[in-house]
């Protein structure tokens, strides 16, 4: 199950640069398993095996997300800026780790996708679309401050 994850992101990363990061959930390749993996900017592998978010920051901020089957859109998309995860890592040893910033933003969208939601039940009521021609970060990171 996994290698196909692995391969599916590969794929998916050759046509596009993900300067962001990149995640992708098993059932997003036709796998019924509570699985994702997440590949940080920095080129780090994280596999996340029946994740569950178990606190987040009250602290939030709004930043542009898109989707692989959603492609040519991006929206943004509140997010706390820290959460606490509960997960089994790829040994299957239960774990728990804080991830902060982009990386929250990342896993906290995968876990959204385990769970059946979509980035767009997020969104505050009123918020537009952009294409991903207008979108501006496209192969960049994402700036706190």
């Amino acid at each position: 199950m996994l290698w196909l994850l692995a391969a599916s992101m590969e794929r998916v990363s050759q046509v596009h640069t993900f300067g962001k990061g990149m995640v992708i959930a098993a059932p997003q390749v036709g796998i019924g398993r509570a699985a994702a993996l997440v590949r940080t900017p920095e080129g780090e592998l994280i596999t996340l095996l029946n994740p569950r978010v178990i606190d987040e920051s009250a602290e939030a901020d709004e930043k542009y997300e898109g989707r692989l089957s959603f492609f040519g859109v991006r929206e943004m998309v509140p997010r706390p800026l820290a959460i606490d995860v509960e997960y089994a890592d790829i040994d299957g040893n239960a774990r728990i780790a804080t991830f902060v910033q982009g990386l929250a933003r990342l896993v906290a969208h995968e876990i959204d996708h385990l769970e059946g939601r979509l980035y767009t039940d997020r969104m505050r009521s009123g918020v537009s679309t952009i294409s991903v021609e207008q979108y501006t970060g496209t192969g960049q990171k994402w700036n706190y401050r």
